[in-house]
């Protein structure tokens, strides 16, 4: 004989669950059924049923089957629980009649539990609605801590420890980033800028490595102190080595780079190469080999000096090769 499903009811409240379980009994015993084993099946059911939410408001769905000679309760997901095993499966007519006399006996409902079912289900709705805004609230809480953490430890990777600068991982990002962008602009101007401070070593040796890291700190701040915060890029590179990523042309990356030299009373090399929007041709590795070469340049002409690129300077920045004393 086929699976034939009984009965299906929503067991919100109380007496919900107290009429499935008359409802179950009574089917038992118009089968034939063994009314004393089911009720101690029952028994077990029962407490399964309010573990799943019977009786609390959550309207828990549970069937009764006729499975061959075997009566069973499904509820939920995954519950289920052999209630009777009768002595013989009843004829279809039998089965389609017990059927029909269940589904009129569910519908029959007295006003006061309907009422009651209603403000119960409204309960367990508006605590679950609160209980799942508290979990959805938990969630993102734990979500931006996780992402302060994530960020933090970037940040931390991304920095110089002595400095607080951005170091040289860093500036392999963010310089690809930067010229990328520059040239998918309309009207933008890119500078790179490289520093060293000339004869660190000898300085370092002479007055040793706490000096030393204040002199580096100097530098540091110096370069923090001619950028603007929001836009332009400080980096330490290498141990005496800087950069500096500039949005503006060769002209103001000159300026600046000025100021900088004057700061660390002259005794800074500088390199700077630029590159606009409009610029065709240029790679990325081209773009920082011009920067290192003006850097030399710079050493090659007696350090303490600003040396702009040529490719730079016949963009309109002639006058800016300059050295400390051409000032």
């Amino acid at each position: 004989m086929a699976t034939i499903e009984l009965l299906k009811q929503n067991l919100p409240i109380e007496p919900d669950l107290q009429s499935f379980i008359g409802l179950v009994l009574t089917t038992v015993k118009q089968l034939g059924g063994n009314p004393f084993a089911a009720a101690r099946a029952m028994l077990g059911i029962v407490e399964d049923l309010r573990a799943a939410g019977a009786a609390t408001g959550y309207p828990l769905p549970a069937h009764v089957w006729l499975e061959g000679q075997d009566l069973v309760l499904t509820w939920g997901e995954n519950g289920r629980g052999l209630v009777s095993r009768l002595k013989a499966p009843p004829g279809a007519e039998e089965a389609q009649r017990l059927q029909q006399q269940l589904q009129q006996s569910t519908e029959l409902a007295d006003p006061a539990v309907l009422l009651r079912r209603n403000l119960e289900m409204g309960r367990y709705l508006d605590e679950t609605r609160r209980r799942t805004e508290q979990q959805l609230h938990e969630m993102q809480r734990a979500l931006e801590q996780r992402q302060e953490e994530l960020w933090a430890s970037i940040r931390q990777a991304e920095t110089d420890p002595l400095t607080g600068l951005l170091n040289r991982r860093a500036f392999d990002d963010r310089i690809e980033q930067a010229f990328r962008r520059t040239l998918r602009q309309k009207n933008e101007s890119l500078s790179l800028v490289f520093l060293d401070l000339d004869f660190f070593k000898q300085i370092n040796d002479e007055f040793g490595h706490p000096f030393g890291d204040a002199y580096l700190n100097k530098m540091a701040h110096a370069m923090r102190d001619v950028i603007r915060a929001d836009v332009d890029l400080v980096f330490r590179v290498g141990g005496d080595e800087f950069a500096m990523l500039i949005f503006a042309d060769a002209s103001t990356a000159c300026s600046r780079s000025m100021q900088v030299l004057a700061a660390m009373d002259n005794k800074v090399s500088v390199g700077i190469t630029s590159i606009a929007s409009r610029m065709r041709g240029v790679d990325l590795a081209t773009f920082i080999r011009r920067a290192d070469e003006a850097l030399y340049a710079a050493k090659r002409a007696g350090r303490g000096r600003v040396v702009v690129d040529e490719c730079s300077r016949s963009d309109g920045c002639d006058s800016y090769c300059l050295a400390a004393n051409d000032q």
